[in-house]
């Protein structure tokens, strides 16, 4: 099936997040990651453009209704990638109701620019049982391709929320704050945690002073060589791993 000009104008239109903004949805890419998103009850497909192999590798009982069959030549004006793959899928953005932000772990991201990294760090809250992901307006959109792309499928798992992180805090009911710095106190000298908030702070500037100030400790990865600093989702993965792991 021939696609439109105004189709293909569609999807490359939510590249941009003013336009996924305003139609509450964000474009998935590959079957994998679509067919996982597919299988999630909270999930709404709105539009799927797939080539036929695609589709018929579909399982007994899939939703159909919203799948268009496309070639090989009308896939790639569709994706954003440099090597497309079966399917281009847009889906709503997943609904969740608001957590218990004065119950168990929660990870808050301050300025959070790459949007790989964002993804990598829900990936992780999937992972460890996270309860939310926290992120300053400033932050990458989760719902960007690369983001989206760099969950793996935990993003219609994770609740991830953007707006002032102090009142997260104060909606914690007194939650304790662990803030990932250089200088802090050694990361495998605490214990696990029931409760509490993380804060990861932006990859070249670290935590703001404001979130800084609310910090009940600061923790510090020890390190034994001599590299500068830590990848922000590796640090993350590293201090989930000590503090919720198990």
């Amino acid at each position: 099936m021939l696609i439109t000009k105004t189709q293909i104008k569609y999807i490359q239109s939510l590249g941009h997040k003013k336009f996924r903004d305003a139609e509450g949805v964000f474009v998935v890419e590959g079957p994998k990651l679509t067919g996982e998103l597919l299988a999630a009850s909270n999930m709404r497909p709105r539009q799927i453009y797939a080539l036929p192999e695609w589709i018929e590798g579909l399982p007994p009982g899939a939703v159909k209704e919203a799948i268009t069959g496309v070639g090989q030549a009308e896939l790639e004006r569709l994706s954003a990638l440099a090597t497309p793959n079966q399917v281009v899928a847009v889906f709503e953005k997943p609904v969740f109701g608001e957590p218990d932000f004065g119950a168990g772990i929660h990870l808050v991201l301050d300025s959070i620019q790459d949007p790989g990294n964002l993804g990598t760090m829900v990936r992780l809250a999937d992972w460890f049982g996270v309860r939310s992901v926290v992120c300053t307006p400033d932050s990458a959109d989760v719902y960007g391709p690369k983001a989206v792309q760099s969950t793996m499928g935990s993003i219609a798992r994770v609740p991830v929320w953007y707006g002032d992180p102090l009142s997260v805090l104060r909606k914690g009911g007194g939650q304790p704050v662990y803030a990932a710095v250089l200088e802090g106190e050694n990361l495998y000298r605490i214990g696990r945690l029931d409760r509490g908030l993380i804060i990861i702070g932006n990859e070249s500037k670290g935590i703001g002073a404001g979130l800084l100030e609310v910090a009940t400790r600061l923790v510090t990865i020890p390190r034994i060589g001599q590299a500068e600093s830590l990848n922000a989702a590796v640090a993350a993965g590293i201090i989930l791993s000590h503090l919720a792991g198990g």
